[in-house]
């Protein structure tokens, strides 16, 4: 419901730390306030979409209209208003002079304290009811921004799907190691986790692989290269209960394999149905990570080109920027098949031009209205030529005119003749320690004999004199 109150005594307002005091009972209340005009929703989508406005801070038909028909008319007075935000539109957009203080505020909680006795005809189980129906669908509204880009499942699967590889290569590389002390040469052989698993399971003991037919999960030459290693296998023997164990964890392992899978097919269809055009960009798993590291798609589309190309690598760069070092020139956008395919040299320019990109087709999904992929597929194919182009360039090289090929370099050997350092073969000093120390003293005493020669003819010259 939409309704107006005037206030009656507007000294009470002056004093806000007692004015609860005043709105004790519904008589005190209705001393201080009385209701000006009442007007009902039709239903509960007029009423979220005015509730919605108000939340957003913008003026609803419902609100505009009221306000035009009551307000208008009593100009000169002043329009009590709990959101300074909407005050200031409603100023505005209607030149109504609103205001907005600690008063006001305290005044719209005594007001909503006696809401019932104020508004005649209004039971209090129909307003409660009411205000959680309008509650809930707000939160809904919330939530749900559009009911088709429905990005929270995109994030719980990708985190899944993670958490599923992680949880795999433990199940694997325990499964290996267990039945590896029974059957050790069957690791080296199969090197496919989940045929491994599959083989495990049929065989059993591995006395059994000579009747066991693994066709159907081995190619012939492998699973005649198994039979040949179980005759003679340095495994240790294990028991019966030891073999059903691993089995167990082999059937766990393949149930895991098969739901993750699904669970793969579940998120590219999702990916294709929510963001088609990031999906032609980078991939449906990239996408999918790019979205769950921003938290949401309207979150990723409001980042720059720049975050979106080193999203995934923050640590590095504050490391960088903290040390004064060189920034990352990519983060998660590094999975993507086209920097991939892209020599190291060029990998930082292919990023940078995929997350420029990137960021538009993200902007599209998010923001737009289409839902095909022909803006993704367009940009991809750009990208595709300007990487040929970046490749070719080290083999021609643009010439003025651009079209005329540059001329090879004439060829001419330089060679240097170097001659053999056989000093280096030899790891024994050429003087022993000894002899260098005596040819030391001698350097030493020698020069000492010199300093006394010459002491002594000075010391003569001075005597003739």
């Amino acid at each position: 419901t939409l309704t107006s109150l005037d206030v009656l005594d507007e000294s009470k307002l002056q004093q806000v730390d007692s004015l609860y005091k005043d709105f004790e009972t519904p008589e005190k209340a209705n001393k201080i306030v009385k209701l000006k005009h009442f007007e009902k929703f039709q239903d509960t989508t007029e009423a979220l979409a005015a509730v919605t406005a108000l939340v957003e801070g913008k003026i609803g038909k419902s609100l505009k209209k009221v306000l035009k028909k009551v307000v208008a008319k009593e100009a000169h007075e002043q329009l009590a208003i709990s959101d300074a935000k909407l005050g200031g539109v409603i100023k505005d957009k209607l030149d109504l002079s609103c205001v907005h203080s600690p008063a006001v505020a305290e005044l719209m909680r005594c007001i909503r304290n006696q809401m019932e006795s104020l508004i005649p005809g209004l039971p209090p189980r129909e307003i409660s009811a009411m205000s959680l129906g309008l509650a809930h669908s707000l939160s809904r509204y919330k939530l749900k921004f559009s009911p088709d880009k429905v990005d929270t499942m995109i994030v719980q699967a990708i985190s899944l799907l993670d958490d599923l590889d992680k949880e795999l290569n433990n199940y694997i590389m325990r499964c290996r190691e267990w039945y590896g002390w029974h059957f050790p040469e069957l690791g080296k052989i199969i090197t496919d986790n989940l045929a491994y698993c599959k083989s495990v399971r049929k065989i059993g003991d591995r006395t059994n692989v000579a009747g066991s037919d693994l066709s159907d999960i081995l190619p012939e030459e492998i699973e005649a290269e198994v039979k040949l290693a179980a005759e003679i296998s340095m495994g240790t023997e294990v028991s019966e209960e030891d073999i059903s164990n691993i089995k167990h964890l082999c059937d766990q392992v393949i149930e895991i394999s098969e739901y993750r899978a699904q669970l793969y097919d579940y998120l590219k269809n999702r990916m294709m149905a929510i963001a088609p055009n990031l999906t032609v960009m980078v991939g449906e798993l990239v996408g999918a990570r790019l979205i769950s590291h921003a938290g949401s798609l309207l979150n990723l589309a409001k980042h720059p080109a720049s975050t979106v190309q080193i999203l995934g690598a923050e640590k590095a760069l504050f490391r960088a920027l903290k040390t004064r070092k060189d920034t990352p020139k990519y983060g998660l956008i590094y999975h993507a098949s086209l920097v991939g395919q892209t020599t190291a040299k060029n990998k930082g320019k292919i990023s940078r031009m995929l997350a420029a990109k990137a960021a538009l087709a993200i902007r599209y999904d998010a923001l737009g209205e289409d839902t095909n992929a022909e803006m993704g597929a367009e940009n991809r194919a750009k990208l595709e030529a300007r990487l040929r182009q970046l490749e070719e360039r080290g083999i021609r090289r643009i010439s003025g005119t651009g079209k005329a090929m540059a001329k090879a370099d004439k060829y001419q050997h330089k060679s240097e003749v170097r001659i053999y350092d056989p000093s280096g073969d030899s790891t024994i000093p050429s003087t022993s320690k000894k002899r260098k120390f005596e040819e030391e003293e001698e350097d030493v005493s020698t020069e000492k004999k010199k300093k006394k020669k010459k002491k002594k003819i000075k010391e003569e010259e001075e005597e003739d004199d």
